[in-house]
């Protein structure tokens, strides 16, 4: 079953092939000319477009373009009267599908549509396919034998299976989409598209956009139609990382998903359907935005019908040596460098660090190590790390701001205290994020813009750039 637009200037033509295709279950959709097409075209998507080959005001060739710059990968199959094998080789190298000649037999009109639906299922699928396989690339297990990890996998094992949602929790840098394609790769929708998106790297005005898509003139800008991400995951796995930073607008219509199965495009009244599981992930304590009416509760339940928290690396420290040894070991792989093994005063050294970062921060030191080492081992000297400037005491426990003051001198300049603490924390998070703004506003809770500020009000670029150019 398919939705398949017939394009002939003869209404009885229309009328015939529109209940042919209705005896399979097709959506059809009809148009009297070239121009009336090329407008459904840039409004609606089709599997399949049956067009005559000449009709006043222009012809199969101009149907056919417009296909191909809409959505290439929509079959055309072409009609008329004059079966001439020059259209046909014609028609055919420019890119239709098929070719059939008037009058044609209902019966081949039918399988020929049935096998262009088809080939139009299976070249969108393979696209996504590319991108998801793209995407799967690095590594591919979540390492360590700590019970928090054995946890972690064991909850991977038992909800993968099932179709329910999933919430993924963590600091950042845990591994959080690492988990979320493990219960992807291993569910009954693995070889269904998987698309994720993170909500913090798009802003407010068109994430709703992206997950629901829109229609033409929407908004400004919006000069043709387009699906969304729940539309392209349909069947498959939807990914929401850093759920917690959806506006409300876009968490009531999210919820709407979740409940029925049912959303609109932006601009549209048309309610449309989808089958997608969703898993989402934060490194919000989203409970604590529920009670600051930051985020829904209702959703919130909807989510986290199954848990999954991740621990931070400074409560897994048991892992660090194997987390090392492959993560090392993959570095030197992608940079074409030798793989070097850590000293045992390396790996104490990392062990007494509380990695603010997580695996994130661990693999971009070790990175820079296998880089910039001289020894045939890597050293403690080779890790330069980040002051303590952590708010976790001797036991892991997060200091108050009264214990934290407590530390400072009586006598200070409160001015440039502030400063250099404000500049140091902004350089440690963009090293634990390996240089990503995006990513480093989201360990410090700041916009990407006020980040943004902050770097150039510093000049943090010019320093990181001078760093590395050495």
């Amino acid at each position: 079953m398919g939705k398949v637009l017939v394009v002939d200037d003869e209404p009885s033509m229309r009328r015939i092939l529109s209940s042919n295709l209705h005896l399979d279950s097709h959506v059809v959709v009809e148009a009297e000319s070239a121009s009336a097409a090329i407008i459904h075209l840039s409004r609606e998507d089709f599997d399949v477009v049956i067009t005559d080959q000449k009709m006043p005001g222009g012809s199969g060739m101009d149907v056919l373009r417009a296909v191909q710059e809409t959505d290439s990968r929509t079959s055309v199959v072409f009609l008329t009267a004059v079966g001439t094998v020059e259209l046909a080789v014609e028609s055919m190298r420019d890119g239709a599908f098929d070719f059939l000649t008037k009058p044609f037999v209902p019966d081949v009109v039918r399988a020929t549509v049935r096998r262009a639906c088809e080939r139009t299922a299976l070249l969108r699928e393979n696209a996504v396919l590319r991108t998801t396989v793209l995407k799967l690339e690095g590594v591919d297990q979540i390492l360590g034998e700590s019970q928090g990890i054995r946890s972690v996998r064991e909850s991977i094992s038992r909800v993968a299976g099932m179709n329910t949602t999933v919430l993924i929790t963590g600091e950042t840098g845990t591994g959080k989409e690492l988990v979320a394609r493990a219960i992807f790769r291993n569910s009954l929708r693995a070889n269904r598209p998987f698309v994720a998106i993170n909500c913090a790297a798009v802003t407010e005005t068109l994430l709703e956009t992206e997950l629901f898509g829109h229609e033409k003139g929407a908004y400004t800008g919006a000069d043709k139609a387009r699906a969304g991400l729940f539309e392209t995951a349909h069947d498959g796995t939807l990914f929401l990382d850093e759920v917690a930073e959806m506006s409300q607008a876009a968490q009531a219509k999210l919820l709407r998903v979740l409940a029925d199965g049912e959303f609109q495009r932006v601009g549209s009244n048309l309610t449309r359907r989808v089958d997608v599981r969703v898993i989402a992930a934060t490194h919000r304590k989203l409970r604590e935005y529920v009670q600051k009416g930051l985020f829904r509760e209702d959703l919130y339940y909807r989510l986290a019908v199954v848990p999954i928290h991740l621990p931070p690396l400074r409560e897994r420290k048991e892992d660090i040596k194997v987390l090392c040894q492959a993560l090392s070991a993959k570095i030197a792989q992608d940079i074409k460098a030798p793989n070097r093994p850590l000293s045992s005063a390396a790996l104490r050294k990392l062990s007494d660090y509380a990695f603010p970062g997580n695996i994130r921060e661990l693999r971009n030191l070790l990175e820079r190590a296998l880089i910039l080492g001289q020894g045939s081992d890597l050293q403690p000297e080779d890790f330069p790390l980040q002051p303590p400037m952590s708010r976790l005491n001797s036991q892991g426990n997060e200091l108050t701001i009264e214990q934290l003051v407590s530390h400072l001198p009586q006598h200070l300049d409160l001015k440039d205290a502030l400063t250099r603490l404000e500049r140091n924390l902004i350089e440690r998070a963009l090293d634990s994020a390996g240089g990503v703004q995006a990513e480093a506003a989201r360990q410090l809770s700041l916009s990407r813009s006020d980040l943004g500020y902050k770097v150039s009000k510093y000049a943090l670029n010019d320093k990181r750039g001078s760093e590395e150019s050495h």
